[in-house]
């Protein structure tokens, strides 16, 4: 199975989410092709409700504590619901990798 399929699965079962990103932006930065280790991650959740950030992400890491240690960069939005209509429904963008070597 894939660092992203383990992902997906882990956060799925833990969290119920209304809807749930895992993508893969190793291609964005300067690694092999076919890494896995840079990931962003939007979570709706209901879960995520009278939560507080740090509460959020905590749950999160717990659920995929075994593929953290495979993953050198993971990001994450963590929203319920509501907060997600709230900010128009979009997932935000990573900033470029500052290491990427330039295309010729």
């Amino acid at each position: 199975m894939t660092v992203q399929s383990l992902l997906e699965q882990r956060l799925q079962e833990g969290l119920d989410p209304i809807l749930l990103k895992v993508i893969n932006e190793s291609p964005n930065h300067n690694v092999p092709e076919g890494s896995e280790s840079h990931f962003h991650v939007l979570i709706v959740s209901e879960k995520f409700s009278k939560l507080n950030l740090i509460k959020r992400h905590q749950m999160v890491h717990q659920l995929i504590a075994k593929e953290l240690k495979k993953i050198h960069a993971f990001s994450q939005k963590t929203l319920t619901p509501e907060e997600f209509e709230r900010q128009g429904g979009v997932l935000p963008s990573s900033p470029p990798c500052a290491n990427k070597p330039k295309k010729q």
